[in-house]
């Protein structure tokens, strides 16, 4: 699926691709996505929201949970 997407972020638009080798479906918990040229992993946490794996904060939570968000709306998850 390593097509490009956009999303815009606090009036800023951002490019990332879905690296998810697997079916993405409505019972996925963890994506993989290239975003800023770095991988960035994606897992949702018990209350239902979109955190970065391992708790890193490379990126601001709130862009984290848009993106969530973002592929879970164009992937009906």
């Amino acid at each position: 699926m390593a097509l490009p997407m956009r999303i815009t972020f606090d009036d800023k638009d951002y490019i990332y691709q879905i690296l998810n080798t697997n079916l993405i479906d409505k019972h996925t918990t963890e994506l993989e996505l290239i975003f800023n040229g770095e991988k960035l992993q994606l897992v949702m946490d018990e209350r239902k929201t979109w955190i970065q794996k391992d708790n890193v904060t490379s990126v601001d939570p709130d862009l984290v949970q848009a993106l969530g968000r973002s592929v879970s709306l164009r992937l009906r998850m």
